[in-house]
């Protein structure tokens, strides 16, 4: 019972703790985000576009080799 009760005490710790920290932080804005979101989107976009046109260059390249 007395490992219990020390490992509830030291959750409960962990949480203010981890609640004190959180006050620290500075939290972007909602236009940051945004921004930041949009950033994010198009960088995905744009890789998997590259990505794609090079299997498809593999592909064609690989198509041509076992012919």
């Amino acid at each position: 019972m007395n490992k219990l009760t020390q490992s509830i005490g030291s959750l409960k710790t962990f949480i203010g703790e981890v609640k004190v920290e959180l006050l620290k932080c500075t939290w972007p804005t909602r236009k940051e985000l945004f921004g930041q979101s949009v950033v994010v989107i198009i960088s995905v976009i744009i890789l998997g576009a590259f990505v794609g046109l090079c299997d498809l260059v593999n592909m064609g390249f690989l198509k041509f080799i076992i012919r």
